[in-house]
């Protein structure tokens, strides 16, 4: 083998790596924000009489979703106690060339910093706020990982 072919091989399996750890690591983050997102439990409410009629926990929980290059404002529909439904459009979203983008996970509900801020006696600490305290744990997983 030549050293050319080498090189090349190696920034192959280098931009593999990356694009694998990046994607992990947005995963990886996308979950723990959906994850530490509470669904609202009238049954916990310091006044659950005050529910709004229709009211079903889940719609903050809903509405996590990731871009690439530019921050994706749009509110979604529904609910999403599980998370599920997030996590798919997350995991579903990111590019398989991910390395190397700016990369946004984001909600739009107009309440999602009240929650944050400790709002809800489910998440007193946020959820982004304990998941970047989470981060370096995340990328040291997505690199163990590596074959």
């Amino acid at each position: 083998m030549s050293f050319e072919v080498d090189i090349k091989a190696f920034a192959q399996k280098c931009g593999k790596n990356a694009n694998f750890v990046v994607r992990k690591t947005v995963l990886d983050i996308g979950r723990s924000l959906v994850e530490k997102t509470p669904v609202g439990n009238p049954d916990l409410w310091a006044n659950p009489d005050n529910k709004p009629e229709g009211y079903a926990g889940g719609h903050a929980r809903a509405n996590w979703s990731h871009s690439v290059g530019s921050v994706n404002q749009q509110e979604f529909d529904g609910i999403d106690p599980t998370g599920s439904v997030s996590n798919a459009r997350i995991a579903a979203s990111i590019p398989g060339d991910a390395a190397g983008k700016v990369h946004y996970i984001q909600n739009s509900v107009p309440y999602i910093i009240p929650l944050e801020e400790g709002h809800s006696h489910q998440a007193p600490n946020g959820m982004a706020a304990l998941t970047q305290v989470e981060f370096q744990g995340m990328i040291q997983r997505a690199l163990s990982e590596l074959k």
